[in-house]
């Protein structure tokens, strides 16, 4: 997954907590979106798995068709 600064829009390298941009020395959260409405999705988290659902009436999404976006923590 390539990742761009929504700063600097240089490449982000990926962190423990999320991602940092080493151009402009800021770290970012990555934030799951549903690709169809692009909204936040509910993560649920059990027994080890992780999925991912949006509220807004698409239900689960799997978790290849997530829109990961960087935002300021």
């Amino acid at each position: 997954m390539e990742l761009n600064c929504p700063v600097c829009d240089k490449q982000l390298t990926a962190t423990e907590s999320g991602a940092r941009c080493e151009s402009c020395n800021q770290d970012f959260k990555l934030e799951a979106r549903c690709p169809e409405c692009h909204k936040p999705l509910e993560v649920l988290k059990a027994c080890g798995a992780v999925d991912y659902f949006c509220q807004n009436g698409h239900g689960l999404i799997s978790k290849k068709r997530v829109e990961f976006v960087p935002v300021a923590p």
